[in-house]
C-alpha cells in the first residue's frame, strides 16, 4: 500500500493555524486515491536540524516523502533585514553569509531524508502575507535567496519541487503572514498528492536539466 510521509515544519502541520478547519494531512488523505495512506511526522517550529530525527521515525510502511522545511531558519535569522549597511553590498553579503549557513543545514535534511532510499520531493518557502507591501517586497527579494539554495540541492539531487510561492499566492491561504490556512493547506494537499501519484495534470511541468 503506498504511504506517503510528510516531514519538516508547521507548512504541513498547521492544525494549530486552521481555526477548526481540516489540516494538510487530513486533507492529503481525503485526496490520495483508494488505497493511499498519510502519515504527518512534521512538527511545527521545526528546524532544518530537526528533520533527520523525523526521518528516524518512519514507518516501514512509507514508499514516498515530502518535505517542507526551513521557513523557522529564517525567521530566527529575520533580524539580519534590519542591521545598517553603508552600501547594498554589505547588505548583500550580509544575507549571503546567513543563505550559506541556511544551505549546509538544508543539505543535511536532505541527506537524511535520501539515507532511506525513497522517493522525495522537496518544497520551496512561501513568500508570505505581510500586511505592509513594503516589508512584503523586501522579505519576497530576501527569501529568493534561501530558495534558489534549495532548488540548487534538489536539482543536484533530481528531486521534484513544490514551488510553494506558486502554490499559496492569494491572502486568503494565509492564516497569518507566516502558516497556510485550511484554504492554503488545501492547495499545498492538491499539488502534493497529484505529484507523488503521478497525476497527468503534470505531465507538462516545469523542467530543469542540469
Amino acid at each position: 500500500m503506498p504511504h506517503l510521509v510528510l516531514l519538516g515544519d508547521s507548512i504541513f502541520d498547521n492544525a494549530a493555524y486552521t481555526n477548526g478547519g481540516p489540516d494538510v494531512v487530513s486533507q492529503v488523505r481525503k485526496i490520495l486515491p483508494t488505497g493511499w495512506t498519510a502519515s504527518l511526522l512534521a512538527t511545527d517550529g521545526s528546524r532544518t536540524g530537526d528533520v533527520a530525527e523525523q526521518v528516524d521515525r518512519l514507518p516501514t510502511s512509507a514508499t514516498d516523502l515530502v518535505l517542507s522545511v526551513g521557513g523557522n531558519n529564517v525567521l530566527m535569522e529575520a533580524s539580519v533585514l534590519d542591521i545598517p549597511s553603508s552600501s547594498t553590498a554589505q547588505a548583500v553579503g550580509l544575507l549571503g553569509q546567513v543563505a550559506l549557513e541556511f544551505e549546509k543545514g538544508y543539505r543535511s535534511a536532505v541527506a537524511a531524508c535520501l539515507r532511506p532510499n525513497l522517493p522525495l520531493t522537496v518544497c520551496t518557502i512561501y513568500n508570505g502575507c505581510f500586511s505592509d507591501p513594503q516589508y512584503q517586497r523586501i522579505v519576497s527579494t530576501a527569501l529568493a535567496v534561501f530558495n534558489d539554495a534549495i532548488l540548487r540541492v534538489a536539482i543536484e539531487h533530481c528531486l521534484s519541487v513544490i514551488d510553494l510561492r506558486a502554490v499559496c499566492a492569494n491572502p486568503e491561504d494565509y492564516a497569518n503572514p507566516v502558516e497556510p490556512s485550511s484554504v492554503g493547506g488545501e492547495k499545498i494537499a492538491r499539488v502534493m498528492a497529484a505529484l507523488v501519484t503521478g497525476s497527468k495534470s503534470y505531465d507538462r511541468a516545469t523542467r530543469i536539466v542540469a
